[in-house]
């Protein structure tokens, strides 16, 4: 006897009420940082002041916000067109747009689950049987038939613990984790061509630099030689001379080396071949320091960094994992139905008394498996701490980086500071030593140690220089790069 329409009404709701849970742990944002600042690295005043194009004061601007292209805070057109052109061209932006994709498709195809799904069928056989065993040959004329058959199939898995649900905010997390991923991407490529032309124009001022050196050394060498034909040097000052002129010359082609690499490396960051080399080039003429730079409060940062968003959704799919993992050691119901037409000639399909159906359900409950799917809960559960802890450390990581480009930056201009007065010094004392020299009050061994002083205060001013761009364009990129600030669809 048959259920009453009541007895499956309430059969239905009942479903409906399991189906509207989920087991396993509903996920949490975990906790932003309460700590107002990063410790003892400024986040507030000014750096120190000093001569050239990178020597003016920085101020620290906490709470500012970032805007998404910062890289033409540096003012440079030709800085930001390269930016441009390897945010289009660099072949990790398109695998990173692919793997976006991919991911939402991955999840479309999850949420089918959650729907019957409906298949159709259509058989054709040709058969013959048994004449003398199955039926008398006045029964039948031929032992040989035609059965044809069409038919839809329908398959559903009701979601009554919310396993399937879990599955699918797993997915979810995981497209949204891919596209922080994609942000990460486009965040580190700006930086890279960033930082990869301030490289260059700091090899380009030490290769001038070394150059405007060799020119002195080269004239102290003919001086010397005057000097020798005139009988006031010896023999062995000209050979000290030429040794110091040669030491100088043999700086310059590892020198040359790197900003050849440097622009084979920012050839590549465009998605070009070696060949296809840019004709811009950069020196620290041709950029500007910002003058303002944003500080964020950890607090901030955590919503600002695309790394710690990644791991916040791996935490989330972890999570939603572990209520999948708790979901399979419960019972699985399966709702099944069929109906269709056969008939021994195919004109007579879906005619009078060729049809049948059968509607069926079942429930399966693994009894023994020698604690497989225990261990599997187990293992998820882990999974989750695993994620938990490595969601800690990536904050971690944030604040950290960002502290240290924090230092990184007064330490910088303090460093810019003492080297442009170091140069300026050694300059004097260089033109000075050459003057007395010229005239015979000095020895060349004193000339000598005054020129290797201001040659080291000159390669050391651009090192320093190109410190406090690197560093700048580190600060923005350990802040997130302002992602935020782009339209939408830049990261879809």
């Amino acid at each position: 006897m048959g259920l009453s329409i009541s007895s499956r009404l309430t059969a239905v709701a009942l479903i409906s009420a399991l189906a509207a849970c989920a087991v396993g742990p509903n996920f949490h944002r975990p906790a932003a940082p309460t700590t107002p600042d990063y410790g003892n690295a400024p986040s507030q005043g000014s750096t120190a002041a000093a001569p050239g194009a990178g020597g003016a004061a920085q101020q620290f601007a906490a709470g500012m916000d970032i805007p998404g292209q910062w890289w033409e805070l540096f003012q440079s057109p030709q800085l930001s067109a390269m930016v441009g052109q390897a945010l289009k061209a660099n072949p990790t932006m398109d695998a990173a747009h692919a793997a976006l994709r991919e991911a939402q498709d991955l999840y479309k195809a999850r949420r089918a689950t959650l729907f019957p799904s409906v298949q159709g069928e259509f058989g054709a056989t040709r058969s013959q049987y048994a004449t003398n065993t199955l039926t008398a040959p006045t029964v039948a004329s031929s032992s040989i038939y035609n059965l044809f058959t069409a038919q839809l199939s329908l398959s559903y898995m009701p979601d009554v613990f919310g396993g399937q649900r879990r599955a699918l905010e797993a997915t979810r997390a995981a497209v949204a984790g891919t596209r922080f991923e994609l942000i990460a991407t486009y965040v580190t490529l700006s930086s890279n061509v960033v930082a990869t032309a301030v490289q260059e124009a700091s090899l380009r001022g030490q290769v001038e630099s070394t150059e405007r050196l060799l020119e002195l050394q080269h004239e102290l060498t003919q001086t010397v030689q005057t000097r020798r034909g005139i009988g006031t040097a010896s023999n062995a000052e000209l050979l000290a001379q030429q040794a110091a002129e040669a030491q100088i010359a043999a700086t310059l082609p590892p020198l040359r080396k790197q900003l050849g690499q440097t622009r084979d490396a920012l050839t590549a960051l465009l998605g070009r071949l070696p060949a296809q080399e840019p004709a811009e080039t950069f020196r620290f003429e041709d950029l500007t320091l910002p003058a303002t730079l944003p500080v964020s409060l950890p607090s901030k940062l955590i919503e600002q960094r695309p790394d710690v968003r990644q791991a916040e959704e791996n935490l989330h799919a972890a999570s939603a994992q572990a209520g999948v993992a708790l979901a399979n050691m419960l019972p699985q119901f399966v709702i099944t139905a069929d109906t269709g037409s056969t008939a021994l000639e195919i004109g007579h399909l879906l005619g009078p008394y060729t049809g049948f159906w059968d509607l069926g359900a079942s429930l399966t409950q693994t009894l023994f498996d020698a604690g497989a799917l225990i261990y599997r809960h187990r293992a998820a559960d882990d999974a989750l701490d695993q994620a938990a802890a490595q969601y800690r450390a990536t904050v971690i990581l944030a604040c950290q980086n960002v502290a240290d480009t924090l230092r990184a930056l007064q330490a910088d201009a303090d460093a810019l500071q003492a080297n442009a007065e170091a140069d300026r010094a050694a300059k004097a004392s260089f033109d000075l030593a050459r003057e007395q020299y010229r005239i015979g009050t000095v020895s060349l061994v004193a000339l000598l140690n005054s020129e290797q002083t201001y040659r080291q205060s000159e390669i050391a001013f651009v090192q320093a220089e190109a410190n406090r761009y690197a560093d700048t364009a580190g600060l923005f990129q350990a802040l997130g790069g302002g992602w935020w600030n782009l339209p939408e669809a830049t990261f879809k």
